[in-house]
């Protein structure tokens, strides 16, 4: 299966790209070398995605390019691909693109970072735009499903750091 859309990779770049919807979301989720370590456990393993109320379909590998994943939310399908991964001593995360069938076209990426001052910091990047008929017919709705699910995985992550 190809991935939905052609800028493959661009949640790299602080710049989107035009003609999607863009989400940016910097929070802080905890502090300390313990909580960096359990939340970059917990968003390659899927459990954010998990904490946020997505069923991980079957038992896919932890998030490591080209690793698919399928995640659901009551009836919808939402099939994605890992495009990249970042694995540095104080920054990690990955970014994946929709596959065929998902309701949306885009990417979106996830990255932990410890920073100097010893803060763990949740970035979230994204650009989407509707693929689906349903995705569509929900007009601005739509975005407001998706600032509802980055809650929701900036929440399930917190969850994580604070159990470390």
């Amino acid at each position: 299966m190809e991935l939905t859309y052609p800028e493959v990779g661009a949640t790299r770049d602080e710049t989107l790209p035009g003609g999607y919807g863009h989400v940016f979301r910097d929070v802080r989720i905890g502090g300390g070398r313990p909580a960096f370590e359990a939340a970059a456990e917990g968003l390659f393993t899927w459990q954010m995605h998990r904490g946020a109320g997505l069923t991980v379909v079957g038992h896919p590998a932890p998030a490591a390019t080209g690793v698919d994943v399928t995640l659901r939310l009551a009836w919808l399908t939402i099939p994605c691909r890992v495009v990249y991964t970042i694995e540095e001593q104080n920054r990690r995360g990955f970014a994946y693109g929709t596959l065929p069938g998902h309701p949306e076209r885009g990417e979106e990426a996830f990255v932990v970072e410890l920073t100097g001052a010893g803060d763990v910091v949740f970035h979230i990047r994204a650009f989407s735009r509707p693929a689906s008929l349903l995705a569509r017919a929900g007009g601005p709705l739509t975005r407001v499903v998706q600032e509802f699910a980055t809650d929701r995985y900036v929440r399930a992550l917190s969850r994580v750091c604070r159990a470390s």
